[in-house]
């Protein structure tokens, strides 16, 4: 540490703050969010967990907004961090951090639907069963785990939340890592 703050502060003429800097492997170091895992960049467990936390903040049961407002908030917010958060090397969390947003918003949903009628009405409007529409409304197990049943994963599918303005991570993390082939994609469906 001693020769390497010498030759930046002489050679270089950085300052080198002893309290934030340090001499350790690569995979050890965070820098901004960031870090380095099997030379690859991404964003730290202390970044995804400020981002998870946010998220529940904005998908909170409690928050007496309404869905569009919600949804509006979520998405600016999904766009900001994958605007940030793109450079990430690393997929694999990606799908992962969709499905978990997707089941926040079904939760929002159902919470907000009430009554058992309602949520009868709203599962029939999208093609679920009568049986499993009924089944799953008159269930008094909590939100949460009711928005991962299969009535409310086909009546609120990810084409019906994205048409209601929910954007997915990963379309974000792949325009950013694919621009090329993201432009030809979107050429054809406009076609």
């Amino acid at each position: 540490m001693v020769s390497l703050t010498r030759f930046l502060e002489k050679k270089l003429r950085l300052r080198v703050h002893p309290v934030k800097s340090k001499v350790a492997a690569l995979s050890q170091c965070r820098f901004l969010g960031f870090m380095f895992r099997r030379k690859k960049i991404v964003w730290s467990e202390k970044s995804e967990a400020q981002f998870k936390r946010r998220v529940k903040e904005l998908t909170g049961r409690r928050w007496g907004v309404s869905m569009e407002y919600r949804l509006e908030k979520l998405s600016e917010y999904l766009r900001g961090w994958m605007a940030y958060f793109a450079l990430s090397e690393y997929y694999r969390p990606v799908p992962e951090l969709d499905e978990w947003i997707r089941r926040r918003v079904r939760m929002c949903y159902w919470k907000q639907w009430r009554r058992c009628r309602k949520r009868v009405r709203e599962l029939l409007k999208r093609g679920v069963s009568e049986r499993q529409a009924v089944l799953t409304a008159l269930s008094r197990k909590s939100y949460w785990h009711l928005s991962r049943t299969m009535a409310t994963q086909w009546g609120m599918n990810d084409a019906w939340l994205e048409s209601q303005g929910l954007v997915p991570v990963r379309t974000l993390w792949i325009a950013y890592h694919y621009p090329v082939a993201n432009q030809a994609g979107q050429r054809d469906a406009s076609r």
